[in-house]
């Protein structure tokens, strides 16, 4: 049996994906709120062998795998894994499958509209148009600056292709240490500086206090990655002190972001509700690769596993 237990909202049941598992044998879809509570979402999986996982809200702890002995593989519908225990799934023989790149395209645009946004400040002067004023600041193109990408895999190598295109350095690192440039120096030398990184206890607040120390003042930071890449105290202090110029944020350590956070009343950020791969190109193609990483279990041909 495959089980979706997290389709919430829903995007996957009725889809071509779901037409194509359907193929595959019983297909159960959870369509309601409660993922998100550890003892549901065991009960939601069961007894199926193959789990579909939609939303990163689903964690698939060591005591989820413990309570569904029958689970032998888990498809992702995304690239990260970090509402996965890869290292319980592991010791229990359970396969973690992802969707690489499907994402890769829409989330770089995003990275980039975050970028001219916030350096244009295009919703407050927006904002100020429609209150009836003329603002007229100055402010910040792309063309001739400086952009650290860190993480170089399918969305960091396309923000760095778009970013040479409107005439940007690049300079990029990557965490496998496979880049030549050296963090700090991508940090000391950046006007802006672009999170496309796994979160992983090794990456958990990449950017902190002394990070944000080697920053220019007139630094930007964008993050379509994961919220937790940077440490918020810090992120919030450096905003608030303008210790940096501004923030383009489309990840937050608690999403839904609650009402009354400093972030959404920080004048130097520009932010979006973890919407970056929200293009039907992206659902379309995601949930269809997951499906597929399913159908190449089955197969004893697995595709794109993660490793613990």
């Amino acid at each position: 049996m495959i089980v979706v237990p997290d389709d919430y909202p829903s995007i996957f049941e009725g889809s071509i994906a779901h037409e194509r598992a359907r193929a595959l044998g019983e297909v159960r879809v959870h369509t309601g709120r409660g993922a998100e509570d550890e003892r549901e979402l065991a009960r939601r999986i069961g007894d199926a062998a193959l789990a579909v996982n939609i939303r990163s809200y689903a964690r698939f702890t060591e005591g989820v795998i413990r309570a569904c002995p029958g689970l032998k593989m888990i498809s992702i519908w995304g690239t990260g894994t970090d509402n996965i225990d890869l290292a319980a799934a592991a010791r229990r023989g359970v396969t973690v499958c992802n969707t690489p790149g499907v994402n890769a395209y829409a989330v770089a645009e995003h990275a980039i509209a975050l970028m001219l946004a916030v350096a244009r400040r295009i919703p407050q002067v927006d904002r100020e148009m429609r209150g009836g004023g003329w603002p007229r600041d100055m402010l910040v193109q792309l063309y001739g600056k400086t952009l650290a990408v860190f993480g170089s895999g399918a969305i960091g190598a396309r923000v760095a292709q778009l970013a040479r295109g409107l005439g940007m350095e690049v300079l990029t690192w990557s965490a496998r240490g496979d880049t030549p440039a050296a963090k700090d120096d991508c940090l000391r030398r950046a006007d802006f500086v672009t999170l496309h990184l796994r979160l992983a206890p090794e990456t958990r607040g990449f950017i902190g206090y002394r990070e944000f120390a080697l920053m220019k003042p007139e630094a930007f930071l964008i993050n379509t990655g994961r919220g937790a890449l940077v440490d918020r105290d810090a992120l919030l202090e450096v905003l608030g002190s303008r210790r940096i110029a501004g923030a383009g944020l489309d990840v937050f350590h608690e999403e839904p972001v609650k009402p009354g956070d400093p972030l959404l009343a920080s004048p130097y950020t520009v932010i979006s509700p973890h919407n970056a791969g929200q293009t039907p190109e992206v659902r379309r193609d995601g949930l269809l690769a997951a499906i597929e990483n399913v159908e190449n279990f089955l197969a004893a041909k697995p595709t794109n596993v993660v490793l613990a």
